[in-house]
């Protein structure tokens, strides 16, 4: 059965989009009754305009041009009923009437035009986020993992914020940064920093050594593509962890806000006690490691500073802490799917800047599972 539903998604929007067709040609159906059966002074001809200005919201220009035919005959056969086909009045309405089919029909052409560009960009958007940040697998090794991403710009499906796995020698390695800027023009310091991440963390090298190549490699761009007016406003937060399959975890912060420690009943805020400055401010900066105990049972949450800077109505912002509290026992995917609901509900459904957040939860039965060298794709 489950071959069928695309079939069956598809068939829907067209019956739809007929059934909605009837409601303009009923329309001109009573209006023209009506108007051959009132008194000789009284006009209902021009209102039937309004058929063929209803129809581009549900169909496309061709069903519009055929409405908007169906209205001119209409108002021919009120005009041939009347007996005045011929005088000035029921030819200044036959031809109003004609002319704002025309101007409809080119009006819903355009749309359908629009509405095609859009549907366009959406899929490169959707492509674009798929090749350059890969999704996260579901489980590694005893780690299940979820994550999300909020764009801020409408149509777009990725921007500053980004995400990174690999996983090497039984230890995971994660990346959560957030580049300056939002949305489409983000997009190149995001590939720039994960391009690094992913050509640098699987050689196993050590977590310092891995923020200052990252920390290098946005000096460099930086350099080369920066302008004197953008002098010092390249640069990206991050976030780099080392999470072994036994044992506690590592982690380097150039900037970025620190994570949250979640077991059942207690969120605690991981410090960064060797913060960074973020990367591309200051090359030779200097990348400590701070350690905390992560055992099975307990989740960490990452994010971007978009979270916790999404405002309300009243400018208050986001009580992430707090409302993660609600949702220390659940799955990572269930904590995610409350997250993202909260999240957009506080913000009136649209954020001002893009979010990311990743969910990482160690099991309390751990399983050995074996996987190569390299970024893993999602399990299906």
């Amino acid at each position: 059965m489950a071959p069928e539903a695309p079939r069956v998604r598809l068939r829907q929007p067209w019956h739809s989009a007929h059934a909605l067709l009837a409601l303009p040609v009923v329309l001109i159906v009573v209006i023209t009754v009506v108007d051959v059966r009132l008194p000789w002074d009284i006009h209902l001809g021009p209102a039937l305009v309004i058929a063929p200005a209803l129809t581009p919201s549900f169909a496309g220009p061709r069903a519009t041009a055929g409405v908007g035919a169906l209205a001119v005959a209409a108002q021919f056969l009120i005009g041939v009923h009347r007996g005045g086909l011929v005088t000035t009045n029921h030819m200044v309405q036959l031809i109003t009437l004609a002319v704002l089919v025309v101007l409809t029909v080119v009006y819903s052409a355009l749309r359908e035009r629009r509405q095609a560009q859009l549907a366009q960009v959406r899929t490169v958007a959707e492509a674009a986020q798929h090749v350059l940040m890969w999704p996260l697998p579901e489980q590694i090794g005893p780690l299940r993992i979820a994550s999300l991403y909020l764009a801020a710009e409408d149509e777009a499906q990725i921007g500053g914020d980004l995400y990174a796995a690999t996983v090497s020698d039984g230890s995971v390695r994660l990346l959560i940064g957030d580049v300056r800027g939002k949305g489409l023009p983000a997009i190149g310091e995001a590939a720039l920093l994960l391009g690094s991440f992913r050509e640098s963390a699987h050689r196993r090298i050590p977590l310092a050594e891995l923020a200052t190549r990252l920390d290098q490699s946005v000096s460099r761009y930086a350099a080369d593509l920066e302008s004197p007016e953008e002098e010092g406003e390249r640069f990206a937060t991050a976030l780099l962890l080392d999470i072994p399959e036994h044992g506690p975890v590592t982690m380097t912060s150039c900037g970025h806000p620190p994570p949250l420690l979640l077991s059942p009943g207690h969120v605690v805020t991981v410090p960064s006690l060797h913060p960074a400055p973020p990367l591309g401010v200051h090359a030779a900066a200097e990348h400590t490691l701070d350690v905390f105990s992560f055992e099975p049972g307990d989740t960490l949450l990452l994010y971007t500073d978009g979270v916790m800077e999404a405002r309300d109505e009243h400018g208050w912002f986001y009580p992430l802490a707090d409302r993660v509290a609600r949702w220390t026992e659940d799955s990572p995917e269930a904590l995610m799917h409350h997250l993202r609901r909260d999240l957009l509900a506080h913000a009136g459904g649209r954020l001002g800047d893009d979010a990311a957040l990743i969910v990482v939860h160690r099991t309390r039965v751990e399983r050995r599972r074996h996987h190569g060298r390299g970024e893993m794709a999602r399990h299906g």
